[in-house]
């Protein structure tokens, strides 16, 4: 009678090994899809909104982080940030060259007081000097994006928008 070689352990079924999980990615950033439509919102295709979505993640950091007693400025940086993502997807949103233009000033505006409450944040020593740094980049970048997208938007209309505020910077 023949044997089997001693390494061949036959009839053991032995399981498949189980897959490696992938890398958790940092989806924040990207646009929701939902899951096979590819079909995204307007405001999903501008650098504009992005870069507000950026900025609203780095101002919660920096909220965060900000000592107890500092609950107004944590406070107001947050509304500010999520106003300036809000009102460029609202703008985005709207047919009307008049109305798009309003909100992304508004926006714009909204940005100005994320880069104001950094400074202040800066100049009382309440956040550190690299959060500050790269917050007033994309507030710069973020304002100078609407800037343009308002003053496109004013070459399509006449200039007697309904909007509020007067464009200058």
């Amino acid at each position: 009678m023949a044997r089997a070689p001693a390494d061949l352990n036959l009839g053991v079924i032995r399981p498949e090994p189980e897959p490696e999980p992938e890398p958790e990615r940092d989806r924040r950033a990207e646009p929701i899809t939902g899951g096979m439509d590819e079909s995204i919102f307007a405001h999903e295709r501008l650098d504009a909104y992005r870069a507000s979505t950026e900025m609203l993640v780095l101002a919660d950091a920096v909220a965060a982080a900000l000592p107890r007693g500092r609950a107004y400025l944590a406070d107001q940086l947050r509304r500010a940030a999520l106003s300036i993502a809000l009102n460029v997807a609202e703008g985005a949103g709207e047919l009307s060259a008049d109305d798009k233009a309003r909100f992304y000033r508004i926006a714009r505006r909204s940005a100005t007081e994320c880069a104001a409450i950094l400074d202040a944040c800066r100049l009382l020593n309440l956040a550190p000097a690299d959060s500050m740094a790269r917050g007033r980049t994309l507030l710069l970048r973020i304002v100078a994006m609407l800037t343009a997208l308002v003053l496109q938007l004013g070459q399509r209309c006449s200039g007697s928008g309904s909007g509020s505020g007067s464009g200058s910077q």
